[in-house]
């Protein structure tokens, strides 16, 4: 973040005592922020604060003297980056879908030559509104990035979606925004979550991963500029904006979709945790307790989708995930040199599965990289900028 130059906006909102801390993050991490406040926004925190935060002086009106021909709600935000608005009420966004201008915020955000990005704050029921739906979509189709709502606890006492971000996960959302496009113009595919193989109607053979690790990559992928197609197996999150999604359930249903898209693909990451085996015939009725008496299962080899793309003629650059539970650079090494892959990322099952953190290392041929341990997202955005340097490099 050093250098890079930000407009914070606040709209009026309980929330906006978060964006105090939310400056001091971003200028703490190397930021130059500028701020412009609604006026129901200083009922809640004064302009002071901000100043006192950023070391800048605080635009509250549209007819600031102290901008030269009056002329704040463009000149403000000419040199910013991004501008970031948060919180940002119901109102507000409803005047940004609808392109009205009546106070300085407004008139920035409509002036505007960089992107913008808005962090919703809300009554759940508010949130929820069909209109306040449709103004969210409208934004996201004109192009803005829309960072939470959050659910839990509100301050007048209801619960659901609508609380503001934490001003953590904001100031990560500002970095994917602000991420280098080493990606741009070319196409990643995903695989991510789990398979399940079905023994019965009921019954399946699974695994514990969640796909989160798979979803930051497709997320960091597409802040890297990618078009981005993501497939994955049964998973309880939502698709990252602007990747498209493609649901599966098992093994093979998985490498049939992979076939699909890979011929076109630049870049293939196997993040999957892919059932190595499948039940060779499913019972086609639940099957019943055997009072104590053993139950067999015959099973047989999934496709190695992961494999079979590396080998392809015209492969795109493919890089694996390996999940081990000991020797993990010896067994990423020899998963690496069996599938002919120019890159593997590997961790250890007991750091990363079904958790929001992770500790990744990666091997290539100029050896082992450590990523470190941190939130997925984080590890994900340098493993795509990692992919983004290596790609150049191809012959």
């Amino acid at each position: 973040m050093t250098g890079r130059k930000l407009l914070l906006g606040l709209t009026g909102g309980i929330a906006a005592y978060k964006a105090a801390e939310l400056a001091r993050l971003l200028v703490k991490s190397g930021g130059d922020v500028r701020v412009a406040m609604t006026e129901a926004a200083s009922r809640f925190i004064t302009p002071m604060t901000l100043q006192a935060l950023t070391g800048q002086p605080v635009w509250t009106d549209l007819w600031d003297p102290r901008v030269d021909d009056a002329m704040g709600h463009i000149e403000l935000s000419r040199d910013r980056e991004l501008i970031v608005v948060a919180p940002a009420s119901a109102d507000f966004i409803a005047k940004l879908a609808n392109g009205l201008a009546d106070d300085l915020l407004s008139s920035l955000c409509l002036a505007r030559r960089c992107p913008l990005m808005v962090a919703p704050a809300m009554n759940v029921e508010m949130w929820q509104n069909p209109a306040t739906q449709r103004n969210v979509a409208k934004l996201r189709a004109d192009g803005i990035a829309i960072a939470g709502p959050a659910a839990g606890d509100q301050a007048c006492g209801e619960v659901g979606l609508g609380r503001m971000l934490e001003p953590a996960q904001i100031a990560h959302e500002i970095e994917g925004a602000l991420a280098p496009k080493g990606l741009a113009g070319k196409r990643v595919l995903i695989t991510a979550g789990p398979t399940q193989e079905p023994v019965d109607p009921v019954r399946v053979l699974t695994n514990s991963s969640s796909g989160k690790m798979g979803y930051a990559v497709a997320r960091a992928a597409q802040e890297a500029g990618a078009d981005v197609t993501l497939v994955s197996g049964p998973v309880a999150l939502d698709t990252p904006h602007g990747v498209k999604r493609v649901d599966v359930r098992t093994a093979e249903e998985m490498f049939d979709a992979v076939k699909k898209v890979a011929p076109t693909a630049d870049v293939f990451i196997s993040v999957a945790a892919v059932a190595d085996y499948r039940v060779k015939q499913p019972s086609p009725q639940k099957i019943k307790k055997a009072n104590g008496k053993p139950v067999s299962l015959e099973l047989i080899e999934n496709p190695d989708i992961l494999a079979y793309v590396a080998g392809m003629k015209k492969a795109p650059f493919c890089v694996g995930f390996a999940a081990e539970s000991e020797d993990l650079a010896r067994n990423a090494a020899e998963k690496r040199a069996k599938k002919k892959l120019p890159l593997i990322a590997a961790n250890l099952a007991q750091d990363g599965i079904g958790g929001d953190d992770n500790a990744i290392k990666l091997y290539d041929a100029r050896g082992e990289h450590d990523l470190g341990r941190g939130p997925k997202l984080e590890l994900a955005r340098k493993l795509i900028a990692h992919v983004a340097g290596a790609l150049p490099s191809r012959k």
